[in-house]
């Protein structure tokens, strides 16, 4: 049996010192401390956007839900608390299985049970133009369907928590309408949209931008464009991948500026190659990716990503450097505002689940140490 054991740290929202008493998995009590030399205490990670990590891939052709679970089990050790795995398009029969798959995961395994807080089907209605297309197979592009989203969901039993969508195409504004009266997060993406198209949507129940300024041609109007439209749309949340290879710094700070950051929303977007050495690899969403040094996953021979390999975690550690902004925005941008965005809270409380990360923060230099990241209550830093 576990001994009770007390953490200290700075609240990054109050900036008042916390010690928290856990026992068995379980905040037991909270008392204020003074919080000179203290670390950082922050609530774990929420993720919006996951398609693998560390070798696990959820678009592989047969999910298990023990691979799931073995996602889970490497996530929760870079600070990852809760999450969306994701899942892009695929045949309706390739989604159904993986659904399913996930939902087992999710119902009947420890640590799927503790961390999945939704599915997140990013396509297959989306544009069929190269640039917004990324890494997704063009086979499986269709138009959208109600009935294929019910199908969904009764594989999920009504798990499916966030899909992108590209607005312009046939039949989405209705299919927006539908799916955002069940409660589903609707988040626009991969698209070739014009302002008409992304006003409309959001008229119609949507609440978010996947990945701003990626998923879109290379080559755009100055103005008016997709991107301008989304960041002006005060209705719209975005979420943003700060790996160092989607977006650079100074367009980061300029689109978190612009939506202010309590409606930006940090995610990894990782695939399976995450956390893996340099070199070129087989997908099993067709073709091959490379891999390089600094983590920068691409299809072979292009200069289209393919996804990140990089951690939520890593991107928060290095978000004062990269954008120039303070740590604790980010940390705002990777946990309580994915988690209102899901209708949660990451506020941590007594007799809540003790899932929290220590962080040393040097002001001199803006960089953020992970001194320790607690699950359940106990440390899985390796």
């Amino acid at each position: 049996m576990t001994q009770p054991t007390t953490y200290t740290g700075v609240d990054p929202i109050t900036r008042k010192g916390r010690v928290l008493k856990v026992d068995r998995g379980v905040i037991q009590s909270d008392e204020v401390c003074a919080a000179h030399g203290l670390p950082i205490l922050s609530p774990g990670l929420i993720d919006l956007q996951i398609n693998g990590y560390c070798g696990h891939d959820l678009n592989g052709a047969m999910l298990a839900a023990s691979e799931v679970e073995a996602l889970s089990d490497e996530l929760c050790t870079v600070g990852v608390a809760a999450y969306l795995p994701t899942l892009i398009t695929a045949s309706e029969q390739s989604l159904c299985q993986r659904i399913a798959a996930i939902k087992k995961a999710q119902q009947t395994l420890p640590r799927s049970k503790s961390m999945i807080a939704g599915i997140h089907v990013e396509g297959p209605s989306i544009s069929l133009k190269k640039g917004p297309l990324g890494a997704h197979p063009a086979q499986h592009v269709r138009r959208p369907s109600i009935d294929e989203f019910e199908r969904w969901q009764e594989a999920a039993e009504g798990l499916v928590s966030m899909i992108t969508i590209a607005p312009e195409v046939d039949g989405a504004i209705e299919y927006i309408r539908h799916v955002s009266r069940q409660g589903v997060c609707v988040s626009l993406g991969h698209c070739d949209a014009s302002e008409e198209d992304i006003v409309r949507a959001v008229d119609a129940g949507a609440k978010m931008s996947t990945h701003l300024g990626n998923g879109i041609d290379s080559m755009i109007p100055r103005h008016p464009n997709a991107i301008w439209a989304q960041l002006a749309e005060d209705r719209l949340s975005a979420s943003l991948i700060l790996d160092g290879h989607h977006l650079p710094s100074s367009t980061a700070r300029s689109m978190i500026r612009a939506k202010g950051v309590n409606r930006a929303i940090l995610i990894s977007d990782s695939v399976q190659f995450a956390g893996m050495a340099a070199g070129r690899y087989s997908s099993n969403i067709g073709g091959e990716v490379d891999v390089s040094e600094e983590g920068r996953v691409s299809m072979a021979g292009t200069p289209y990503l393919a996804g990140s390999g990089t951690s939520l975690l890593d991107i928060v550690s290095g978000f004062p450097q990269f954008v120039g902004m303070p740590f604790f925005d980010g940390l705002t941008m990777a946990t309580h505002n994915p988690a209102a965005m899901l209708g949660r809270c990451a506020t941590l409380c007594v007799g809540e689940r003790a899932d929290f990360i220590l962080f040393d923060l040097n002001d001199n230099v803006g960089t953020a140490r992970v001194r320790d990241i607690i699950f359940d209550g106990i440390s899985v830093l390796r």
